[in-house]
C-alpha cells in the first residue's frame, strides 16, 4: 500500500531549504572562527553544527521522502532547526534571548523520531 501524496519528484523544497540551512552553517561557523571569541564563538559554532547537519540531511532526504508522515517530520526538523540554530545565532548577532532553543531542540528530536516512525512502517 502506498502512502505517497503527490506524483511528482517530491517536495524539492524541503532539499533547498536544507541546502539553504547548509551553506548558512558554513557562513556561521567561519563567522564565529574569525569574528567572535569565547561563549559567542561558542553558540555560534554549536548554531552552525546543527544548521549544516540538519540542512544536510533536509537536502539529502527532502527530495525523495514523498510521504505525508515523513513530509511533517522533515518539516519538524527545519522548523526546529530554525528556531534552535536561530535562537543561538540571534543572541550573540542581535543579543536576543534564547528561549526558543529548547523549543527548537524538542522538535528536532520529535522529527528524528516521526521519521524512524516512518522509515520502521515500510
Amino acid at each position: 500500500m502506498s502512502h505517497e501524496t503527490s506524483p511528482g519528484p517530491g517536495p524539492a523544497w524541503l532539499a533547498a531549504a536544507g541546502a539553504v540551512c547548509a551553506a548558512l552553517g558554513v557562513g556561521l561557523s567561519a563567522y564565529a572562527a574569525h569574528a567572535v571569541d569565547g561563549p559567542a564563538q561558542a553558540r555560534l559554532s554549536l548554531a552552525a553544527l546543527f544548521a549544516f547537519g540538519h540542512g544536510v540531511a533536509l537536502a539529502a532526504l527532502g527530495a525523495r521522502r514523498r510521504h505525508t508522515l515523513a513530509q511533517v517530520a522533515l518539516c519538524m526538523l527545519l522548523l526546529g532547526m530554525l528556531l534552535f540554530s536561530g535562537s543561538l545565532a540571534g543572541a550573540v548577532l542581535a543579543g536576543w534571548g534564547t528561549r526558543a532553543a529548547p523549543w527548537g531542540g524538542m522538535l528536532m528530536m520529535l522529527g528524528w523520531l516521526v521519521l524512524a516512525f516512518d522509515f520502521l512502517r515500510r
